[in-house]
This record gives C-alpha cells, structure tokens and sequence, in this order.
C-alpha cells in the first residue's frame, strides 16, 4: 500500500474504530436529584448559551471567507466548519477528560476519568457549576473547544492543504487547548490556583489560537501574492458584516454563558461584552479616519470583534464602565499591530496575530488592571484598585501560556510538514484551494428584476483561475 493510499483511508479507519468501540461504552441513566440541586433557569440559560456558542463557528467561517479572495473562500470556510465535526467526536472520547478530568499534578487532566464520556451523564455536577447537569457543563465547553482551532485557519488561509489543517485540529486539541483549559478552568489547574483569572478564554481560547496563528504563518512562509505585494479584495464584505454580527450575537452566550446560570454575573458579562465590541468597533474606525483613511465596512467589524476578544477574560470581573476603555485600547493596539504586520514579511493572511493574539493578552493584562470584587466577590482587585500582585499574575500567566502556545503550535505545525507537505504547491495556489482541494467552486448570482417582479436577466459568476 503506498504512502498515499494509506493517508487517504487513515482518516476513515480512525473514526470507524472509534465508532465501533463507542459500541461497548455502557450506558448509564443520567444523573437525577429529585428537583433539589439543579436549577431550571440555569439549565435553560447554558442550554441557550451553548447553542450561541456554536452559531459563532459558521459566523467566523463567514467572517473570514468573506475577507480572502474568491477563489478561496468555500476552502476557508469549510476549515473553520469542520472543527465542529472533529472537535465534537475528540471531545467524546478523550478532549473533556484531558481538560476537565482528575487533575494529574495540575498540568492536565487524567485521559481515563471521562474515556468515551464515561459516567458524565450520570455524575455529579461540575464544583463551579454545581446546578446544571455536569453533562451540559461538558457540552457548553465544547463549544469552546470547537471555535478556537477554527481561529487559526485566518492566519494559514489560501495556502494550507485540508488533510493538513484537519490534521492540525486534532493535535492542537490535544496538546494546546486541553493543557490550557486544565490549567485555566480546573480548580486544581496550575493557574487557577496561581490566581489567574480568565473568566470566559483570553487565554484558553484568543491567546492560544493567536500564537499557534503566528508560529503556522511562520512555518507556511508567505504566499506569492504576498512575495509579489498583490491586492487581494475581499471576497464579499456582506459576508464580513454577517459574520461579525453572528460572532457578537453569539459571544453573548460566550461571555455571559460562563457565569454557569442565570445570575446577576451574566447580565454583568452580556453587557461588557456588548459595550466593548461596541467601543471597538467605533475606535478602529475613528483611528482609520485619523490615519486619512475612510471609514469602512471592514474597520468597524474587525474592530468590534477585536473588543469582543479583548473583553472576553474580564467580562465577568470588570465593570460595566471601565469595558469602553478595555474595547477601545484594544482596537487601537491591534489596529497598530495591523499596520507593522502589513510592513513586516510575515504573512498571516487576516490578521489573526494582531487581532485574536494581541487582543487576548490586552484582555487579560487590562483584567489585570480594572478587575473588582464589587462585580464578582470572587475574583480579585486589580491595579487600578491598588492591587499590584494581582497584577503580576496576570502578566506571568500571560507570559507562560504565549510562550507554551508558540512553541508547541511551530512544533506541531512542523511535525506535520514531516508526515505530509503542509503547504499547498504553487499550481494548486495559483488556481485557488476551492477548485484545487475541494473541486467546488464559489458563486455569485446577480438578479434583475421588472417591476412585477419577474426575471428579466440572471447573471451568475463562477469564480476560477484568472
């Protein structure tokens, strides 16, 4: 069997097994208290919350496919999309128990405690949720789980091949996102207990998926568009404007769904999150005007997604107030980084560095400066309230996951480019990893109607090689 045989039924045997061993997983009845220990707002809440969470995975896949070229835009978004598929069945079988199971030495969770979701649907509640079904807890972060490889796929866009990128989601799974979530999120994790907070993925989720963005786009080179300074317009910027309003819509239940119930602490976090896109997105497009640029269309979603990531760490330990300057900051930060980015040779393709990387360590460091206990009694004072220690926390937790999601992503990218050649070749790049990988094509149709509203010219456009 040759090389290439064996890489194109790999992938199918793998999920076969796992479907046949999922066979012998006993079922158990789920867990029932008898109506004394779950509460039924906060179950329907994150039940709520969770669906938000996921309609923010196709919104990202628009969100990016409409930013790159045409003729790449299904392969960016089905990238993002399939981590739905791969994340979820990894999640079942080992992705919960790495990150929420037994701690092993704070690092990371015992693979065993949950194998195949064993006894999740009948166990106790999860401690920091203790009245929603430890089941839901599990599938609320899933959907976490789900959205932040899709992250990356903006940075290796337009030249990365499929199997690769699919390839690429398992191992960061395993590797870069459990550790972090274990260490984040679990009591026992190593920056819980240092007294970090995150309270909904600065780090976990925008930190992470930021670095392994800028180690992929160091790892793939740049395109050759790139090399030969071409512009590339955007697919379709009303898939832009769509993306951003599902990822806002759906960062509600992001954010305010980590309060785990319907409290006072989510209508805190929903609105720190609206207001600081809000504030982002305003501060992006005012900062392009003060540049002598127009305001756009593109400005103002980049920059309200870049609030909505720079919020994310503290939405539940700030106050409402202080979010504006958190937004605002963060957009003027990236926005800057954008620019040094576009002046640099590193190609990440859309920007997934300066906006999802930098914004998530602004986040966390501002966390660290405007956090207080009159929000959430248990959290902490930051700078602004005095507390410099707490501070210091942050920036060492800041510290240590950029450098361990640097590293460990390069490393992962590379083991890759080893088992496979991560990169498209050029012909495939040249005519667009739609038609080269996926032999589909995107279009675009134009109607005119009459007056009655019949059809009077269509017009379709295909989109292939120019």
């Amino acid at each position: 069997m040759s090389k290439n045989t064996l890489r194109q039924i790999l992938p199918f045997v793998i999920l076969s097994a796992v479907a046949v061993a999922s066979i012998f997983v006993p079922s158990l009845p789920d867990f029932d208290d008898g109506g004394e220990m779950y509460n039924g707002a906060d179950v329907a809440w994150i039940i709520v919350a969770t669906a938000l969470v996921f309609l923010m995975t196709p919104g990202l896949a628009f969100f990016y496919g409409g930013m790159v070229h045409r003729k790449n835009v299904i392969s960016t978004m089905i990238k993002s999309v399939v981590a739905a598929g791969v994340v979820s069945v990894m999640w079942i079988v080992v992705g919960f128990s790495l990150s929420f199971g037994n701690s092993i030495n704070g690092i990371i969770g015992d693979p065993t405690t949950f194998l195949f979701f064993k006894g999740v649907n009948s166990g106790a509640p999860w401690s920091l949720a203790p009245t929603i079904p430890l089941t839901l807890f599990a599938l609320f972060q899933l959907m976490f789980a789900i959205i932040t490889p899709g992250l990356v796929v903006g940075a290796v866009a337009e030249r990365i091949r499929f199997t690769s990128y699919t390839l690429f989601i398992v191992l960061f799974g395993l590797f870069v996102y459990a550790p972090l979530a274990h260490w984040s999120w679990h009591p026992d994790g190593f920056l819980f207990q240092m007294g970090a907070l995150d309270f909904a993925g600065g780090t976990v989720v925008h930190i992470s998926a930021g670095c392994a963005a800028l180690a992929g786009a160091m790892v793939l080179k740049r395109r050759k568009a790139h090399l030969e300074h071409r512009e590339i317009p955007p697919a379709n910027i009303p898939y832009v404007l769509i993306g951003t309003g599902l990822l806002w819509f759906g960062w509600f239940g992001f954010n305010a769904g980590s309060a785990l119930g319907a409290n006072s602490l989510a209508v805190s976090a929903f609105a720190t999150t609206n207001v600081a896109a809000a504030a982002a997105g305003l501060s992006w497009m005012f900062f392009d005007v003060i540049r002598n640029k127009k305001p756009s269309v593109l400005g103002f979603c980049i920059g309200a997604v870049v609030g909505l990531v720079a919020i994310t760490p503290g939405a539940g330990f700030v106050a409402i107030p202080q979010s504006i300057f958190i937004g605002a900051f963060a957009a003027v930060i990236s926005n800057l980084a954008v620019y040094w980015k576009s002046k640099s040779t590193l190609d990440d393709t859309l920007d997934v560095f300066p906006c999802h990387g930098l914004g998530g360590i602004v986040g966390m460091l501002l966390t660290g400066v405007f956090a207080t206990k009159t929000v959430n009694s248990a959290g902490a004072d930051g700078l602004f309230y005095g507390n410099v220690d707490f501070f210091l926390i942050q920036l060492k937790a800041v510290t240590i996951v950029v450098v361990y999601s640097f590293v460990v992503s390069y490393g992962i990218f590379k083991l890759i480019n080893l088992i496979q050649p991560i990169r498209v070749s050029e012909e495939d790049e040249e005519l667009g990893l739609d038609a080269s990988q996926h032999n589909e094509k995107y279009t675009q149709g134009t109607l005119l109607l009459n007056e009655n509203g019949r059809v009077i010219e269509k017009e379709i456009k295909i989109y292939e090689k120019e």
